[in-house]
């Protein structure tokens, strides 16, 4: 692989102070989910959890390119029987802190494992949030455009030349859409949600988001030779995708044997210089 991957070892309050003012295109990660991975990651208790991560995002802000993106992969744990807000104050911290929160994806997990809790089911989605620094970003849609689907072209195939200006609801409802714009397409823009299995090898890390994750983002928000960022790298999933795509990628991992790994995995340059 040509494009430069480096690994950095340590804090990430301490490790990204390391990068250059406006030097990453985008961030993408998962950081250690308030009172989760306590074994590897000591766990943040919820009420904490936002004075925690505001000195690590004011750095993200800092090295962030103004036309760059944020993703955020972060889920509410259930606390005492309720669902605790940290994410959501998180997010207002954010807004403070001069980040624009411009979207909401959220990844369904197709594989989630069963369970049963007196109280609620078991999750099958997690938030992905988007931050940036201006309302006009890079962005890449067509990247990510899906094929339209059998379902309309048949449905297509049978309206009428009103029914292709407002196509009425099929349950008498009042309601309407034009779908002038799905006429002839073979392919288009997706929704926001993603609908992936979750990593089925832990690959030996306790938290591994599948593979395609990070590569949907890095097509969306990213061109070949931009450089992407996972300030809690974890197993090195980013980094590796990124690689392969031929962008830059940085990754910072507190726990020296992850760093280790991903070392052992990525075409690593032991005195790397930093973007």
């Amino acid at each position: 692989m040509d494009e430069q991957a480096t690994i950095l070892s340590g804090d990430a309050r301490q490790q990204l102070k390391l990068l250059g003012t406006k030097s990453v295109q985008l961030i993408f990660t998962s950081p250690p989910y308030a009172d989760q991975r306590k074994s590897t990651y000591g766990g943040i208790h919820p009420d904490r959890y936002v004075d925690w991560f505001l000195p690590i995002s004011s750095e993200l802000l800092r090295v962030l390119k103004p036309r760059g993106t944020f993703i955020l992969n972060i889920k509410e744990k259930a606390v005492n029987g309720e669902r605790h807000t940290y994410v959501l104050d998180l997010i207002k911290a954010l807004r403070e802190q001069g980040w624009l929160w411009t979207e909401e994806f959220i990844w369904h997990k197709k594989n989630c494992y069963p369970g049963k809790w007196p109280n609620r089911f078991r999750d099958s989605w997690e938030r992905l949030l988007q931050f940036n620094k201006l309302r006009k970003f890079d962005m890449y849609q067509e990247a990510v455009m899906v094929p339209v689907g059998d379902w309309a072209k048949r449905r297509l195939g049978n309206l009428s030349e009103r029914d292709r200006i407002r196509d009425e609801s099929r349950a008498d409802s009042g309601f309407g859409k034009n779908i002038s714009n799905w006429i002839g397409r073979d392919m288009v823009y997706p929704t926001n949600v993603i609908h992936m299995a979750t990593e089925t090898s832990n690959k030996g890390h306790s938290a591994v988001f599948p593979r395609q994750l990070p590569e949907w983002f890095i097509k969306l928000f990213t061109q070949p030779g931009d450089t992407v960022l996972d300030p809690f790298a974890g197993s090195g999933t980013t980094l590796f995708i990124a690689q392969a795509m031929n962008r830059k990628a940085i990754g910072i991992e507190i726990v020296p044997e992850y760093v280790e790994a991903i070392e052992a995995k990525l075409a690593f340059r032991k005195q790397p210089q930093l973007v």
